[in-house]
């Protein structure tokens, strides 16, 4: 009888030992047009690691995280921001909305892109530009309507009909 416990137990071992290294997912919150359709397809495209950061889980649809612990927190689906005054820059051919007034987290926000894609980054541990770049490729699936001219501006680049 002692022999199958025995056996019982080395079986479980490995998957005790394979849960125990398993980290537990990201909560996030998603976010209003996380069902889109283009944020399945940018969610299927995300990089198995970000700016040196391996991915992780998340518990929320149209979501990515990276890193342990996480630095990196991507959402699809937040609210299309309009012409800013925030600093906007371009990596890879991506506009992104910088805001940094928080001194922890730094928020890109695709801008000209419909669903928006929002990324915090940690602004303590992380580089913002290389998490952007590693990001290019996924959220170039989402098709650039328009595009910033300058810190203020902001031309649209849908063909007139």
């Amino acid at each position: 009888m002692k022999l199958p416990r025995r056996l019982a137990a080395l079986a479980v071992l490995p998957l005790a030992i394979g849960l125990a290294g398993c980290a537990p997912a990201v909560v996030m919150k998603s976010a209003p047009d996380a069902a889109n359709t283009s944020c399945a397809e940018v969610t299927v495209r995300l990089p198995e690691t970000v700016g040196g950061l391996p991915i992780r889980e998340t518990d929320a649809q149209a979501t990515g995280a990276w890193g342990d612990p996480a630095g990196v927190f991507l959402t699809c689906g937040v609210t299309v921001p309009g012409p800013s005054e925030a600093d906007c820059i371009d990596v890879a051919g991506v506009d992104w909305l910088r805001d940094a007034s928080n001194e922890t987290l730094t928020v890109f926000t695709t801008y000209g892109r419909d669903p928006a894609i929002s990324v915090g980054v940690d602004a303590v541990n992380v580089s913002g530009g290389p998490v952007l770049e590693d990001l290019s490729s996924a959220v170039s699936v989402i098709e650039q309507t328009r595009r910033c001219l300058a810190r203020t501006e902001a031309i649209d680049t849908t063909p007139n009909d």
